[in-house]
């Protein structure tokens, strides 16, 4: 786990206790199991506030309890962790997210550090790191597993253009970046659907809203879109 320190951001000192957490997964089982080893390993450093599953009730929860950190995952319905960052600095901007995901992948990372995450590590992590890198971004630091800081690097450092990592893409829902991939790729929708175990018409309906989103015509262009950005 690599830690990169920078300034805490708040000019009121923090309270005596444990850290005040809240889980944003949508898997009820991870989240039970993270809350779990959090406050069986640390009951005195970490005290888990709130659990949300989908973007609109991780602002609702976050807004509402105020917590030192937030562990985000990058996938979730609504829009995407990204969002939710966005979404809460819009009324909090001294929240604190520390993305915690099973994604290791660099447009991930980006997006998610760009939004105004303080740290990135993968769910690989161990309960000590965690709760280590908790602490850690709680008072200030920038945390991430050791790969995934070479992503950050690499795009301050103009390896990796942030512009292609673009906000188009954010807007995406996980579903949706996995509908977009197989039709850029030349699936049918019947192809599609079968992949992805849903229907054709659910199909054409995220597909739709793909091209809204990006503000596509058709497959043709939405392929081009996706080709240029290396995501197929």
């Amino acid at each position: 786990m690599t830690s990169l320190p920078g300034p805490l951001t708040t000019d009121e000192p923090r309270p005596e206790g444990p850290r005040r957490v809240v889980l944003v997964d949508d898997h009820d089982i991870f989240r039970a199991g993270v809350r779990h080893e959090l406050t069986a390993a640390a009951p005195d450093e970490i005290d888990v506030v709130g659990e949300a599953g989908d973007v609109e009730q991780a602002v609702k929860v976050i807004t509402g309890t105020t917590p030192d950190v937030v562990l985000l995952d990058v996938h979730l319905p609504g829009g995407g962790g990204a969002e939710v960052v966005r979404q809460v600095h819009q009324i909090d901007p001294k929240i604190t997210f520390l993305a915690l995901s099973v994604s290791d992948a660099a447009e991930d990372v980006i997006a998610v550090i760009r939004a105004g995450a303080r740290g990135y590590v993968t769910k690989s992590i161990s309960t000590a790191d965690l709760v280590e890198a908790i602490g850690r971004v709680a008072t200030g630091d920038a945390v991430f597993s050791p790969r995934l800081a070479g992503f950050v690097l690499d795009a301050f450092s103009g390896s990796i253009s942030v512009e292609s990592i673009d906000e188009d893409l954010d807007r995406l829902s996980q579903r949706e970046r996995e509908v977009m991939k197989l039709i850029a790729r030349g699936y049918t929708y019947k192809e599609v659907a079968r992949e992805l175990f849903i229907s054709i018409k659910t199909v054409e309906t995220h597909v739709s809203n793909v091209l809204r989103k990006l503000q596509l015509s058709n497959r043709h262009e939405l392929t081009k879109w996706a080709t240029d950005r290396k995501l197929v």
